[in-house]
């Protein structure tokens, strides 16, 4: 019988199946060997593009309930968006971003590892959000830039009080590291069974001020927040470096974008994470949403790469 040598350098999306059956080994050799370039740039800007929905059963995107189910394609959109001028890295689950280390995709690229996926989507215990990801070490182990934590706050839930004391364990631990704690917080509620946030500027700032407290240091905390009504009243609430969430796929993508590109001018803001809206466009050009997002983080530096 012949065994296949353990791979040299990136696979093909087709390849990914085999080497991980016969060389799981592969994974951590490729994280040892990726070139990695610190979180911040000159600019001090970032887009990260997100693909931690399908880990907490979340896979549809507007319409379509099952969008992200088909892994090969979600891999193939997510090999084409790093691959765009501006885009700076991306936020995902631990088998996400080991087929992008194994395809090759991830160097010189922030990294950031989804951590808490434990409250499924629609569950009873959904607000209950364990921690069954990444955890610090394995992230610093990776050479990793940070990890993410989800944490929506719903008052009338107990499962919430678990979520916080998670995210406080979790922050502590990635400071100890020197790891960024990408905090995403909600206001969340339960109507006619299912969990829903609240996305007016009060609820964001008071789910704000709630996460900016949690864990023995906020030193290496940031946070990651919905772009709502008033955003330079939201953006007075912290002085913690803050990123944009993209949201859900929008009607009226012109409309998305004018109001990304004003909440990106707002002191404190830092850029944009993004996923289903850059990876599922309604015109299917996942390029051209890309680049799009690109030039309003930077609009300078886009405009200047367009030229040349």
């Amino acid at each position: 019988m012949t065994i296949s040598p353990q791979p040299a350098g990136p696979l093909a999306i087709e390849e990914l199946s085999e080497v991980r059956a016969r060389h799981p080994e592969a994974i951590e050799a490729a994280a040892a060997q990726r070139a990695s370039r610190g979180l911040l740039d000159a600019s001090g800007r970032l887009l990260l593009v997100a693909a931690d929905h399908p880990g907490r059963g979340a896979l549809g995107v507007g319409r379509d309930g099952a969008a992200m189910a088909d892994r090969i394609d979600l891999l193939g959109r997510l090999v084409l968006a790093l691959a765009r001028p501006g885009v700076d890295g991306v936020l995902a689950t631990a088998d996400i971003l080991e087929d992008l280390l194994l395809l090759g995709a991830l160097e010189n690229k922030v990294v950031v590892g989804s951590m808490n996926r434990g409250g499924l989507q629609g569950a009873s215990f959904e607000m209950d959000d364990r921690f069954t990801g990444y955890d610090a070490a394995t992230l610093a182990a990776m050479g990793f830039d940070g990890g993410k934590m989800l944490c929506r706050i719903d008052p009338a839930d107990a499962g919430t009080v678990a979520t916080l004391e998670g995210c406080g364990r979790a922050i502590g631990a990635l400071a100890r590291h020197r790891l960024v704690a990408m905090v995403e917080p909600f206001w969340s509620s339960r109507v006619d069974g299912r969990v829903v946030n609240e996305l007016s500027p009060d609820a964001v700032i008071r789910s704000m001020a709630v996460t900016a407290a949690l864990g023995p240091t906020s030193a290496y905390t940031w946070l990651k927040v919905p772009v709502v009504e008033d955003m330079a009243r939201v953006m007075r609430a912290t002085t913690l470096p803050t990123v944009l969430l993209g949201g859900d796929v929008a009607a009226d993508p012109e409309a998305t974008y004018d109001r990304w590109a004003a909440a990106l001018a707002l002191p404190g803001v830092r850029g944009l994470v993004v996923g289903r809206t850059l990876l599922y466009p309604p015109d299917g050009d996942v390029e051209a949403a890309v680049d799009t997002a690109a030039s309003l983080v930077r609009p300078a530096a886009w405009s200047v790469a367009r030229r040349a």
